[in-house]
């Protein structure tokens, strides 16, 4: 097929360098033939030469004004000379060339940039591969009335096809440990039923910072139960909070319910989750 003006590149052109092993002398042999000195580029000591001033070039003869010595470096780039290649030039990729992905250590220049950061992935250092720990916990029990906390009867879920990602949280008579840092999103649901009315139920997220020293609620949610027929009327509600767990060994957290009418059963299932507490970390603190 015939074109008109230059034929489109279907090549990588690199220009070719040569370095010299240096002497006492003033005249060196090219690997390639230059018919002008301003063909190439020279360097002596990091310092680009001036053409026809500093060196003179025959075919493949170049001759300098001045000898040099031993000491000396000197490399020359043929800018009249670019070589057509089926590949860009080793160590040339890098990041910001690629619409997918490589193996970092054949990246010219590796790292990443995170949230505005860039971050060194040379020698043997890893990215984590998405969420590390998830987890859901739910109690088996049913029980009326307040919980502050719900102390008793939590196992981690395990019905059919159950999932967890990574060690998971731990619990001692409702208190929940960390298993590492990171921002957790937490959140916390119930089921409830009774016959008659609950004007104002509620349920909190707890979190302590200290050990246990001391909670702050992040997360709050409200419900009422209205009933309409002679028999049990159920709801559920929800609530979340998104925390910053910044040192696992002194975070904790606890899950509550105070409940207008004391004759409210928070229903419970071991074989499914009605009142319950899922972890996910979302990423590092």
């Amino acid at each position: 097929m015939a074109y008109i003006g230059n034929i489109p590149a279907e090549k990588y052109q690199t220009l070719q360098k040569q370095s010299f092993t240096t002497s006492a002398t003033d005249t060196y042999t090219l690997d390639y033939a230059v018919t002008n000195p301003q063909d190439l580029a020279l360097f002596i000591n990091n310092v680009r030469q001036n053409p026809n001033d500093a060196y003179s070039v025959s075919n493949t003869t170049l001759t300098l004004s001045s000898a040099i010595t031993s000491s000396d470096t000197m490399y020359a780039v043929f800018l009249g000379r670019a070589v057509e290649t089926v590949a860009p030039a080793i160590g040339s990729v890098t990041n910001d060339m690629l619409a997918g992905s490589i193996a970092n250590s054949k990246l010219a220049n590796s790292s990443i940039t995170l949230n505005g950061s860039a971050v060194s992935l040379g020698g043997s250092a890893t990215l984590a591969s998405g969420i590390t720990q998830a987890d859901i916990w739910r109690v088996t029990s049913n029980f009326n009335g307040n919980a502050t906390p719900i102390a008793s009867n939590w196992e981690r879920s395990d019905n059919t096809d159950a999932g967890l990602i990574g060690s998971g949280m731990s619990q001692s008579s409702g208190i929940f440990t960390f298993p590492e840092t990171g921002y957790y999103l937490i959140k916390f649901q119930i089921a409830g039923f009774i016959n008659g009315h609950s004007r104002h139920d509620q349920i909190y997220i707890k979190i302590s910072n200290d050990s246990g020293s001391s909670y702050y609620t992040p997360a709050v949610a409200e419900g009422y139960i209205h009933n309409t027929e002679n028999n049990n009327t159920h709801n559920s509600f929800s609530t979340e909070a998104l925390i910053d767990v910044t040192n696992a060994s002194n975070f904790r957290c606890k899950f509550e319910i105070t409940r207008n009418n004391s004759s409210v059963t928070t229903y419970t299932d071991s074989n499914a989750n009605r009142t319950f507490a899922t972890f996910i970390r979302l990423g590092d603190t």
